[in-house]
């Protein structure tokens, strides 16, 4: 048998974790001297609140060794092996940290830790899949050999709102984040290969900029892996929420949609207001 496991800058909402039954291991988040664990005891709103006031952007670092240690004790105790994934290595030391420690436990033939290069949703959409083959009763090896043919066609993007969060975190200038203000200017964020870079910007209302995305995207949609797409988000209004999805479910090509709020490393790099549709691109 085997347990999939993830970081938590997976995204994938409650219902999704324990229907697959994911086991979560979060990363962490400091605000000045105080610590948290993503997902567990501090929420995005606070996160936002307290970059507001402080104008700057929390600190994150990568999941405990403790916890991935007693994760790897339970599941490979009841005799099972563990596929498990991490944020885009050349965002986090995470995805090191769960290789270190299978070595330290003496476990690393029982433990596969796979690099999603990626992040958020676009690290779920690999979790699922794992976990898909997992109940099926498929091996490790098989279910990382699919794993690592699906990972490139992983399609990983976002609009973002304001630059303020991006600006404070240091990836953009600060011309840029006070010239994109004025502007409103709001642009596409692409992850590609591990790493994430600027594609295009949308001038005007955050609405309208995230609909032009998301119809920019429609012929890629139209021949994507039709099992599943991703609506995730940072905090934005419940009718630009409804406008996305009915625009998906018009095309006509997915059997699932899912809307997700991202967790609160995610949440601290972008700022609210970011939203990006991440899907399997077809074969």
């Amino acid at each position: 048998m085997v347990k999939i496991v993830s970081d938590s800058t997976c995204d994938l909402s409650k219902e999704l974790v324990e229907k697959y039954e994911i086991d979560i291991i979060p990363l962490h988040i400091m605000l000045g001297s105080d610590e948290y664990e993503d997902l567990v005891n501090i929420t995005p709103e606070e996160i936002y609140a307290w970059s507001d006031k402080n104008k700057a952007t929390p600190k994150t670092s990568a999941v405990s060794p403790d916890r991935v240690a007693d994760v790897y004790r339970k599941y490979v105790g009841m005799g099972m092996e563990i596929v498990a994934f991490s944020i885009s290595d050349d965002m986090s030391t995470t995805g090191n940290v769960m290789r270190l420690v299978a070595e330290d436990e003496g476990v690393s033939d029982k433990v596969h830790v796979i690099n999603s290069q990626n992040l958020s949703t676009g690290i779920g959409l690999l979790v699922v899949e794992a976990a898909i083959m997992a109940k099926e009763g498929k091996g490790a090896d098989e279910i990382v050999k699919r794993i690592e043919e699906l990972r490139p066609r992983v399609r990983a993007s976002f609009v973002v709102d304001i630059l303020t969060y991006l600006y404070r975190g240091g990836r953009c200038s600060g011309l840029a984040a006070l010239a994109g203000g004025v502007l409103k200017l709001h642009p596409k964020i692409v992850v590609e290969n591990g790493k994430m870079h600027p594609e295009k910007k949308y001038r005007g209302r955050l609405e309208s900029a995230i609909m032009a995305y998301v119809k920019d995207m429609e012929p890629e949609l139209c021949r994507a892996k039709k099992d599943r797409v991703f609506i995730t988000h940072s905090g934005c209004d419940a009718e630009t929420e409804k406008t996305v999805y009915d625009y998906l479910k018009g095309l006509g090509v997915f059997e699932e949609i899912h809307i997700t709020r991202a967790g609160g490393v995610i949440s601290s790099h972008c700022g609210p207001g970011t939203l990006g549709v991440l899907f399997i691109a077809g074969e």
